[in-house]
């Protein structure tokens, strides 16, 4: 997240996949006249006919499965760039959100992330080089604590830092950090951020700092984002670690839009 591992999807993938190659050689080989029904005699050489041309040509089931996975990433994209649209302002200009870069940049990146997550850690320096090479872009971080307890910890801690204008020092050092965060690893992180520590651990209690997670969740819940990090970028949406030239990729965009 937190990525799934490619071995939990494959299998269903493989099933429709088959079930796709089963159906367009069905179409393929059957006289249009006798599909309208089959005996248990033709279901059984339809069977044989479809196993033998896979036996023949397995290419068969690699391009079923790569037209499912076309169709399936456009579905998302299609999805993801509509849901964009709807939130607006919301997404990329909601009043008190941390942010990073230029604070009047052209182009917004909305950074969704948890403080634990290891793919969001190795994007620190990739985000760092971003806006080292376009000094027109501004960043706003969304925390989404999905990770347990030691991740709410976290993003509590680094929201009620925006209190004393400390989000970014505390940043920096708890995304490059002891990822196993309680109590000892904040106060320690906090008090090396130049914060109070006493006041900090008052507002991560405090009822704005939930109330800003509690959104950030829900905007996550309605772009359909299922784990760390994810990017909004104009209308697109990137998930999980992406390169830099990705990311350039969809600033480049944005600005053509």
């Amino acid at each position: 997240m937190t990525r799934h591992s490619p071995s939990t999807q494959r299998a269903p993938l493989w099933r429709a996949a088959l079930l796709a190659a089963l159906a367009m050689l069905t179409f393929a080989l059957v006289p249009a006249r006798a599909q309208g029904g089959f005996t248990a005699a033709q279901r059984a050489e339809i069977v044989q006919i479809v196993r033998e041309a896979l036996r023949q040509d397995p290419t068969i089931l690699r391009d079923a499965i790569t037209a499912l996975q076309d169709d399936e990433s456009a579905r998302k994209d299609a999805a993801a760039r509509a849901a964009i649209g709807g939130l607006g302002p919301v997404l990329t200009r909601t009043p008190g959100d941390p942010q990073a870069g230029n604070p009047k940049g052209d182009v917004t990146v909305v950074e969704f992330y948890d403080v634990r997550c290891p793919y969001c850690r190795r994007m620190v320096p990739v985000m760092a080089e971003l806006l080292k090479r376009d000094a027109n872009i501004r960043v706003v971080y969304k925390d989404i604590p999905i990770l347990g307890p030691a991740s709410v910890l976290g993003a509590k801690a680094m929201l009620a830092a925006l209190n004393q204008g400390g989000y970014q020092r505390l940043y920096d050092i708890l995304m490059t950090g002891n990822p196993n965060i309680d109590m000892a690893v904040l106060e320690d992180a906090a008090r090396r951020a130049g914060l109070d520590w006493p006041r900090l651990r008052r507002d991560m209690d405090s009822k704005p700092v939930q109330a800003r997670i509690d959104a950030n969740l829900a905007l996550a819940h309605r772009l359909g984002i299922q784990g760390t990090p994810a990017y909004v970028i104009g209308n697109q949406l990137l998930p999980g670690a992406v390169e830099l030239a990705d990311l350039q990729g969809a600033v480049a965009a944005a600005r053509r839009d």
